[in-house]
């Protein structure tokens, strides 16, 4: 049996996604023309649609699992007052620009006199993340007018919207369009999703777990390299006190009884200064090699 594992659509996270599953170790070749990529694991069937479609898909059944953001699913789940059959797997913490969350704020022009939620009072706000943004002003008791973004929504205030509702990494973009920050209406990641009925079947969710496994052994060994190097027993206790990592560095014997091979994992943006040091402290034949998983 085949199962269907949808992605993200290439409007927004195709990219980052493939490379994810790359680093997995699932090789996706996806085509400029179709939305149905093909995957070298014959059990998994990979289909391309948009992130605001993915939940409702997974949750009709249509699909077994899928990649969407954890904005999109509560937008599901607020215009769906039936049984909503979705089951979360895993958080998956990344996105397009970097391997974080990602925020939708409420924004404003940075000359508007609008510095607060409670200034949007009778206004109209424009967003793609039509539902949770007005359950957003309902919580705290403000009347306004939410009206659905296509796209482009940056470019609308003030001559077509007050204020708008929209997702950022950075915050370049809104900056770029002279726009202030708010508030945060909501913090979103992605999320590896499963239908219900796919979950009580024992050979699905064994496949659902283990690429979530997979996945998130990938996102763990971002930015992070392995280190192994040689020294002597009696310099060892001056390297170890260099080397942080996630438990313990791992200390083996070599053939010459006064040597040790030392291995560890560091975060890769300390190596440039970590191995002159690791030197100094007499250690030799440093290697250092990248990782694609790491489970913990």
């Amino acid at each position: 049996m085949w199962q269907t594992l949808p992605e993200p659509s290439r409007f927004s996270l195709e990219a980052a996604t493939i490379q994810l599953f790359a680093r997995a170790g699932f090789n996706i070749y996806a085509s400029n023309r179709s939305y149905l990529p093909a995957i070298d694991d014959p059990e998994i069937e990979c289909m391309l649609i948009r992130a605001q479609e993915m939940a409702r898909y997974v949750s009709d059944g249509v699909l077994d699992a899928g990649l969407t953001g954890r904005d999109w699913i509560t937008e599901h789940e607020l215009g769906n007052e039936k049984r909503i059959d979705l089951v979360p797997i895993v958080d998956l913490i990344y996105a397009k620009q970097s391997f974080g969350r990602v925020r939708w704020v409420l924004a404003a022009p940075e000359d508007s006199p609008i510095k607060s939620p409670k200034d949007l009072d009778a206004k109209v706000v424009a967003t793609e993340l039509v539902r949770a943004t007005r359950a957003y002003f309902d919580k705290i008791g403000v009347k306004v007018s939410v009206e659905f973004s296509w796209g482009a929504t940056e470019i609308k205030p003030p001559l077509l919207a007050d204020a708008i509702v929209e997702a950022t990494e950075t915050g370049a973009t809104l900056r770029a369009n002279r726009l202030r920050i708010i508030d945060t209406v909501m913090e979103s990641n992605t999320q590896l999703v499963a239908n219900a009925n796919a979950v009580a079947d024992p050979w699905r969710k064994s496949k659902i777990n283990n690429i979530a496994l997979l996945l998130q052994a990938a996102i763990e060994a971002q930015g992070r390299v392995g280190l192994m190097l040689n020294v002597r027993r009696d310099d060892l206790g001056s390297v170890l006190a260099l080397l942080p990592a996630l438990q313990r560095p791992t200390i083996s014997p070599l053939s010459e009884q006064e040597w040790v091979a030392v291995n560890t994992v560091i975060e890769e943006q300390t190596v440039r200064d970590l191995i002159p040091r690791l030197k100094a402290a007499r250690a030799q034949g440093i290697v250092e090699y990248p990782l694609n998983k790491i489970v913990l």
